[in-house]
């Protein structure tokens, strides 16, 4: 009983290490983060890959590594995919307007200091809870599950 106990102990202590290495990681509230089995480039070739195939409109790529060699300073690669679709956001911003400031879309993808790189977006329920969005559940859900399977479609190996 006494290892049994102690393995359960050491595998939550050691789960819970992993839950805070990911939580520094984000180091914001109302994130989600996917580990990316590529770099930055080519996470976000397979996410606007995936995006324009399933009819979402690509605003804007964005490489602030680039912007910032052209100040004189390092920073590692990251860069921000803008992206949306009217038939979606624009019934969520019919339930609450003022979330019109959270779209389009977007998607960080960029790599931490140990060389991990990381997919990350507006968590959507946290996105209703800080609109105080009501009503809209099944949006909130059709927005959830996308941008889980754009993450998933950009971040894993074929």
């Amino acid at each position: 009983m006494r290892i049994l106990l102690f393995c359960l102990i050491s595998a939550f202590i050691a789960s819970s290490s992993v839950l805070a290495d990911t939580s520094a990681a984000l180091g914001s509230k109302g994130l989600i983060s996917v580990k990316s089995n590529h770099n930055v480039r080519s996470t976000a070739d397979k996410l606007i890959n995936v995006l324009e195939k399933k009819g979402m409109t690509v605003f804007a790529r964005i490489n602030h590594t680039e912007g910032a060699e052209k100040v004189d300073k390092v920073l590692r690669p990251t860069e921000l995919v803008i992206f949306g679709n009217p038939k979606v956001g624009t019934p969520l911003m019919q339930c609450r307007q003022p979330v019109a400031i959270d779209l389009p879309q977007k998607a960080l993808i960029w790599e931490d200091d140990k060389g991990t790189v990381w997919f990350s977006y507006n968590d959507p329920t946290y996105l209703s809870k800080r609109h105080n969005i009501k009503g809209c559940d099944k949006v909130i859900t059709k927005i959830s599950h996308a941008l889980s399977n754009f993450s998933r479609a950009a971040t894993k190996s074929e």
